[in-house]
């Protein structure tokens, strides 16, 4: 792997018209090492005739940039024909871009002319897309671009599931090994790992959205967080790598909290988001060290929904809070095995006593029946408090309270938490999404009650803690919790304390810039 290759990020631009475009690239040149124009999204009549206002906005851009202009096949918009893209070619390398990324089925257009009619090929990349998954024969159609006179090879693959980034990493380091310059990519959330970690094993560049909501291909990171949270520049092959494995992940906050304890704490390593499906097939081929297809320094896992019970079967060793709760959140690479902890139990616990001080014989009522419901009647028991289930699916509900020898009640619109020092909700009722204005119970039934905790950690203010805050109740939300949690796993992994306040103001930014507040 690679250890001082160049970091260059590239903020592809597609609007619709050259003003727009102009207000955008004057943004982008800002933060961008590159910019790319894809011209195939300008409205019609936009591009024609327009060559000597592109010429000029080249000339005054302050990067370097790729001009593209893609065939609806290979995600443009445009309706041309194979002449007319040829036609607007012809007029694109007469631009002093610094690169042009044509399709590789034109690469034979142009090298079949004679020679003082070819472009100038040491600024052509030659690129192939699939927006469905990875080909099978991913290697005959690198080979097939490799053998043409353009100077970079670019693929871009759909990543189905997070193992698909294995092909992409081999087709990176083979273009190393044979001395070829590469740009290779996998799209969608799981293939996020290979626009962080391309750069730093020889992929040319990676390409970064301007702004939220403002990517122009699936899974592309904000370039702003590609350099200031992931530390892009800073990755090489020494570099820890950790990382949220669970389905989805790209919605946590996790990568801001341990990503700014790596920076105070000055060591070298990234925290990133593993979107999985098939959890086995993960580790087997990229965790396990007697087995994994990655050469990557990977240290540790954090392990959210919906896997955290599922990966009990892939360990060689589990702390026993994790097997008394029956599910893991952190994996630690130790000494070539792989041990699972628990630590939403001590993280649920910390917030909790700074509230109340001691729990020994407090009365507190969780509501939920699931593995966060699992977890906190578990470690509020190791408190000493006394422990009563409220669950809409009884079931569960008497499978769990039989587990813990605690009584548990039916959920219902009828059911009063009166007289509790503590109502806990860990269900995702309130979570940001479709749920996010949903609540477990209303203020009339959570009046005379002491306080209220709710796991959701985003949004900040949930329906639960609304209601809970008009019955007149003490609140406390799960950001806390979350926080807490990540703080011991950053501990097992790195052997290193970080202040509980870095973490939150890391996290607490961007909780603020999604979050909605009831009303």
């Amino acid at each position: 792997m690679s250890s001082d290759n160049l970091i260059r990020i590239c903020i592809p631009l597609n609007e619709k018209t050259l003003s727009d475009l102009t207000v955008s690239t004057a943004r982008a040149a800002e933060v961008a090492d590159l910019i790319e124009f894809r011209l195939d999204g300008l409205e019609r009549g936009e591009l024609e005739g327009s060559m000597a206002k592109l010429a000029d906005l080249i000339a005054n851009t302050k990067c370097p940039v790729i001009v593209t202009l893609r065939s609806n096949k290979e995600g443009g918009y445009r309706l041309l024909s194979l002449d007319q893209r040829l036609a607007f070619w012809d007029q694109l390398f007469d631009l002093n871009a610094a690169f042009f990324d044509i399709e590789g089925e034109l690469v034979p257009e142009f090298t079949n002319r004679d020679e003082n009619d070819q472009p100038d090929w040491s600024r052509v990349i030659g690129s192939y897309h699939d927006f469905k998954g990875v080909p099978a024969n991913l290697n005959d159609i690198y080979e097939q671009l490799s053998f043409t006179p353009v100077r970079i090879v670019k693929v871009a693959v759909h990543a189905n599931d997070i193992t698909d980034c294995l092909e992409v990493f081999r087709l990176i380091e083979r273009a190393r090994n044979e001395d070829r310059e590469i740009i290779a990519i996998a799209m969608s959330a799981a293939g996020v790992i290979t626009r962080i970690l391309g750069p730093s094993r020889g992929s040319f560049l990676t390409y970064g959205a301007s702004e939220a909501e403002r990517g122009t291909a699936p899974g592309q990171v904000v370039t702003a967080n590609l350099k200031s949270m992931y530390r892009i520049d800073q990755i090489n092959a020494d570099t820890l790598i950790t990382g949220l494995v669970g389905l989805p992940v790209m919605h946590s906050v996790s990568p801001q909290l341990h990503n700014a304890a790596f920076r105070a704490a000055n060591l070298n390593g990234v925290y990133l988001p593993f979107e999985v499906r098939d959890l086995g097939q993960f580790i087997q081929r990229m965790v396990n060290p007697e087995s994994r297809e990655l050469d990557w320094n990977l240290k540790g896992l954090s392990i959210t929904a919906p896997h955290k019970a599922d990966i009990i079967q892939y360990l060689d060793w589990i702390h026993p809070t994790a097997q008394s709760i029956g599910a893991v959140n952190t994996v630690v690479v130790e000494n070539e095995q792989l041990h699972g902890y628990n630590t939403d139990a001590d993280g649920l616990i910390e917030p909790l006593s700074k509230r109340l001080g001691s729990l020994s014989g407090l009365h507190a009522a969780v509501i939920g029946a699931g593995g966060a419901a699992c977890a906190a009647v578990f470690s509020l028991q190791q408190q000493g408090m006394d422990v009563t289930l409220y669950a809409r699916n009884l079931e569960n509900a008497d499978r769990l309270a039989g587990r813990f020898n605690i009584s548990c009640n039916l959920l219902s619109a009828t059911s009063s938490f009166a007289g509790y020092d503590l109502v806990i909700n860990t269900t995702p009722l309130g979570s940001l999404g479709d749920n996010i204005n949903e609540t477990p119970v209303l203020a009339n039934q959570l009046r005379g009650s002491r306080l209220a905790y709710d796991l959701v950690y985003n949004p900040i203010e949930t329906r639960f803690l609304f209601e809970a805050r008009e019955a007149g109740c003490d609140v406390l939300g799960g950001f806390e919790m979350l926080v807490a949690q990540a703080k011991l796993q950053f501990k097992i992994w790195t052997n290193t304390n970080v202040l509980s306040e870095l973490m939150y103001e890391a996290g607490l930014s961007t909780l603020t810039k999604t979050s909605s507040l009831v009303s």
